[in-house]
């Protein structure tokens, strides 16, 4: 009679283990590249240039809006730059296609800010390329292109 008991105490507690890692999802490898781009957008204009560090590879390089170049230094140095004020950044329309060890994420980054005393907004496309190292992506190169100013 108490070993019934006993079995059905270890069966309630082993379901209950089962649910609970069932409940723990892993995320997808695209869904770890959008929240790597939208915190790496935060950490930019909140000037965090150790996040930003972590997700740059070492040989990043970069193509700007303007056609400009720069690499990882550059990169964190203008993260530093408090001289352009942002209001709000946001970031949509995200494509990401993985290809084993690397991925391209494009997306869509739509910025408010002023501009001689008026708000404006700016709209820039970006491909961001990733490599995948020992389980962490890293960002080695970065293209952005703007695609228009609305007022």
């Amino acid at each position: 009679m108490w070993y019934q008991r006993a079995w059905c105490v270890v069966a309630i507690v082993a379901t209950a283990a089962t649910t609970a890692s069932a409940q723990r999802r892993v995320k997808s490898d695209q869904e770890t590249l959008i929240e790597l781009e939208q915190r790496w957008d935060e950490a930019f204009h909140s000037h965090d240039q150790k996040f930003i560090d972590t997700v740059l590879a070492d040989e990043f390089v970069v193509t700007y809006g303007d056609g400009s170049r720069g690499d990882r230094a550059k990169e964190l140095s203008l993260a530093l730059d408090d001289r352009q004020q942002v209001d709000s950044s946001q970031l949509d329309e995200f494509i990401v296609k993985v290809f084993g060890n690397t991925a391209v994420v494009w997306f869509t980054q739509h910025l408010v800010g002023p501009v001689k005393g008026k708000p404006v907004a700016v709209d820039y496309r970006y491909m961001d390329v990733w490599v995948n190292r020992d389980g962490q992506w890293k960002c080695v190169a970065s293209q952005s292109t703007r695609v228009g100013a609305r007022e």
